[in-house]
């Protein structure tokens, strides 16, 4: 992946099975287009062409840049792009939950982005 997060970047590898996604999210960049810090609780934006409602539990399996160790955690589906529109691809939006890891997964990423956070970027969301 280049320095800038593309929509057409392969964040995640295949389902092992239906609410089970396994993403390796390997840049920075791409760990900035992808979080949702605007949802309490934290949360991960996964293109994805799958169909998924809100509501949906999903659990992930995480490795976040150059860590070997992956991160489990539960979620629930928060916000969906239908359709790719311009430079946000389809995908799902998943809060983490406050349990089974989230809030984990929500601290290991926020001290990986540190001062990224602030950037007028846009990201897959907003």
């Amino acid at each position: 992946m280049s320095t800038s997060a593309l929509p057409n970047d392969p964040l995640i590898s295949s389902p092992a099975k239906p609410g089970v996604l396994s993403l390796a999210i390997k840049e920075k960049a791409a760990l900035y287009a992808s979080y949702m810090p605007f949802i309490k609780g934290g949360g991960l934006f996964i293109p994805t062409n799958k169909p998924y409602r809100i509501g949906d539990e999903v659990f992930m399996l995480l490795s976040l840049l150059d860590d070997p160790v992956k991160l489990k955690v539960v979620g629930h589906v928060v916000w969906i792009t239908p359709v790719t529109q311009g430079s946000r691809p389809q995908g799902i939006g998943v809060r983490f939950s406050e349990k089974d890891g989230g809030i984990e997964v929500k601290n290991k990423i926020e001290a990986l982005l540190g001062g990224a956070m602030k950037s007028p970027r846009p990201t897959y969301t907003m």
